[in-house]
């Protein structure tokens, strides 16, 4: 393509020719019947277009020529990238000349974001050009702007490109459902039947750019999820759910923003969020093992399948309501859940008796208080252990398996001086407790990963031992009369990363056991605690116990989804925590999820949306995701006096790292061009109205509020 130009009769008169090497490039230009060439010359009134052969003549005055000419080399080189040249192309592209003179419009209307069966999703004006580009270089963009301009079909190619990429694991589309009050409860119908009218534009977005036959599997999957606001912000708990921190456990109902939580990685996390959810349908989801908690349907699970480990995939994250009817694969379950990943550090406190000591005496001594305390082992390894755990106390062996727990007298001591250990025990309110009713005291349960280790040890020690079966790892097992031990140890093994199972030996019909020659009858149901721990973790002092555990190993603890009943309506909340994975500890170290991490979300039609709302949805954010907010300020439809979340969320947000607010306008329409007329004309109509309207005290609806946030 070559070019030359001339002046003509006068300073005034241009005349510039464009010489085209390809014809098919040429026929292409002036188009069918040369509707193009005619409609270049309805856009540059004064100049004459002629061609003659492969040369293009334009000729005009002023500076008209020079910018058809541009228009003109511009058409050329997007007929060259592939680009089907129509009056609404031509449009376009003198926009952006117009508007962006440094800007090519070959560069943004041959940009592909995604493809399908040869159709290319791109930008078509500079706006949407920079609205692309906003969201590959922030975590969330806002687009603010009329119908028409893409707001949400870009977003939602660039969602899909992210997850084609694998830069992301999921899409979530979601838009408030205003137009039901959100009170999709009171409409007939299935949730997909009541929320489908609101959705559909995202539907049919969706369908624009992946396989309609592949849509149903990738949210029968959790790929891709669409719900309505309402459901996005309802991954809740029952308000008196029990959350670990620090200090023990806390009813999630009780927590504010800054309270700590305990993490996954055993570690303390700040609360970011907390969202009261009203009323709420509950479901109770249990472990194998027995764990459980209740969850709302839309409550987040981070979970693995057997598939998933085979193929090194991280954790899926579902919904409760998701893994409802497919909890088995093949008789077996199929979702693992996480297990804390380090010991839980709680902080450490000063206690009054060794926790491997107590161990021992909780599991083979006598704590009765009426006489000298004692213990009763067949392992002397264990008496020397506990006597080099006491200071200042004597292990005496009185006969057989018994001990007798001695304070270490000085010279000068009187006799009213208490034993250490009846001192230690009266301190932790365990003199007097039997074998049944024994219990391990709170400032032990909740120390540091040392102490309580040391702790099971000990009652490991004495009362529970390795149970090897042929072609299997070593499981350890430990027994106890009493209900509140049983539980409490349970506990401790689960904040060390392990599993705990128990089932329960009733007395009646038991084999009696034997003392001193005698048969003795059992008088309380026995209870089996069946222990997986974490490589790493040692369960055993007893070098005997040690070694055969040792032989072996002690497999990898797993816990299962079990079950997930209904359980009822009750009041619900859920909250954000800054950890990385985004989980954190609750009821029977149960490890839970609450926020969206490695996700695509893009919250449609965000003018509906209350600044409560819109700050709800905004921390839901996780690691690895990315947010994208469409909306038009103008064509709000919230109750009369309620504030637009997204009227305000620029004034909030203006200035923070990562957040861009892209506005685009009338020129960025690119539907019909009547549509952008009509925009154009009502802006220019609210310009005025606004320009004669007296200063008010109260704003409602118009563009008033879209001039403000742009």
């Amino acid at each position: 393509m070559t070019d030359r130009s001339d002046n003509v009769n006068n300073s005034s008169t241009i005349t510039s020719t464009i010489t085209v090497g390809d014809q098919s490039a040429l026929m292409a230009l002036l188009g069918r019947a040369d509707e193009n060439l005619r409609y270049i010359e309805r856009r540059f009134p004064g100049v004459d277009l002629h061609v003659r052969g492969d040369t293009i003549t334009l000729t005009g005055i002023n500076g008209a020529p020079r910018a058809a000419e541009r228009l003109v080399k511009e058409l050329l080189a997007l007929i060259e990238n592939g680009e089907n040249v129509d009056p609404d192309i031509i449009r376009r592209t003198e926009n952006m000349l117009k508007s962006a003179p440094g800007e090519r419009p070959v560069d943004v209307l041959t940009q592909n974001i995604v493809s399908k069966r040869g159709k290319a999703i791109r930008p078509k004006t500079i706006g949407q050009k920079r609205y692309v580009e906003a969201i590959d270089d922030n975590t969330i963009v806002f687009g603010i702007g009329p119908a028409g301009t893409g707001k949400t079909y870009l977003a939602m190619a660039k969602a899909v490109q992210a997850l084609q990429a694998k830069e992301i694991s999921r899409i979530i589309l979601t838009r408030p459902a205003v137009e039901a009050g959100e009170r999709l409860g009171f409409l007939p119908g299935t949730l997909f039947e009541k929320i489908d009218p609101y959705l559909r534009p995202l539907y049919d977005a969706l369908h624009d750019m992946i396989d309609p036959g592949s849509i149903p599997k990738l949210m029968e999957s959790g790929t891709i999820e669409v719900a309505p606001l309402a459901f996005m912000r309802g991954r809740a708990h029952a308000v008196f759910t029990n959350v670990l921190t620090p200090d023990g456990w806390r009813e999630i109902g009780d927590l504010e923003v800054g309270d700590l939580v305990v993490g996954s990685n055993g570690e303390p996390t700040p609360v970011l969020g907390v969202y009261p959810q009203g009323k709420k349908e509950m479901y109770r989801v249990t472990a194998q093992d027995g764990a459980s908690v209740l969850a709302c349907a839309e409550h987040l699970w981070a979970v693995k399948t057997a598939a998933d480990k085979r193929r090194g995939k991280p954790h899926r994250i579902l919904e409760t309501q998701e893994m409802i009817d497919d909890l088995r694969v093949h008789h077996q379950r199929k979702y693992e859940l996480p297990l804390v990943s380090k010991p839980v550090e709680f902080p450490e406190r000063e206690v009054p008796m060794d926790p491997y000591a107590l161990g021992l005496l909780l599991g083979d001594g006598c704590l009765t208080g009426t006489t000298t305390p004692s213990f009763s082992t067949a392992d002397p390894e264990l008496a020397e252990a506990l006597e080099a755990a006491l200071p200042g106390v004597q292990v005496r062996h009185k006969s057989g398996p018994d001990y007798v727990l001695n304070r270490v007298a000085s010279s000068g001591d009187v006799v009213t001086i208490v034993n250490p250990v009846t001192k230690a025990l009266r301190e932790l309110e365990l003199l007097g407790t039997m074998s049944h009713n024994k219990d391990i005291p709170e400032i032990y349960r909740f120390n540091s990963s040392a102490t309580r280790l040391a702790l099971l040890q000990g009652l490991l020690d004495s009362d529970g031992g390795p149970v090897v079966q042929s072609g299997r790892t070593c499981r350890i097992q430990y027994t106890t009369t009493s209900i509140v031990l049983r539980d409490h140890v349970t506990e401790l093994v689960q904040s060390l990363g392990g599993i705990a199972y128990s089932r329960r030996r009733p007395a009646d019909g038991r084999k009696p056991g034997s003392a001193r020659g005698r048969d003795v009858e059992h008088r309380q149901d026995a209870h089996i605690i069946d222990i997986r721990l974490p490589e790493g973790i040692e369960p055993f002092r007893l070098e005997r116990k040690a070694a055969k555990y040792r032989a072996t190993g002690g497999g990898r603890p797993m816990r299962f989804i079990d079950s997930i009943e209904y359980a009822g309506e009750e009041e619900a909340v859920c909250i954000q925590v800054a950890a990385e994975d985004s989980l954190y500890v609750t009821e029977d170290y149960l490890v839970t999820h609450n926020t969206l991490n490695d996700a695509f979300i893009i919250l449609d039609e965000a003018q509906n949306t209350t600044p409560e709302q819109m700050k709800m949805f905004l921390t839901r954010l996780g690691f690895g995701s990315k947010i994208v907010v469409t909306g038009d300020v103008t064509q709000v439809d919230l109750p009369g006096g309620t504030t637009s979340g997204l009227r305000v969320v620029r004034d909030i947000l203006e200035g923070v790292e990562d957040v861009h607010f892209a506005t685009l306008r009338a020129e960025d329409v690119v539907r019909h061009q009547l549509v952008s007329d009509i925009v154009n004309a009502y802006e220019k109509w609210d310009a005025a109205k606004d320009g004669h309207r007296a200063p008010a005290g109260k704003g409602h609806r118009g563009n008033r509020g879209h001039r403000d946030h742009q």
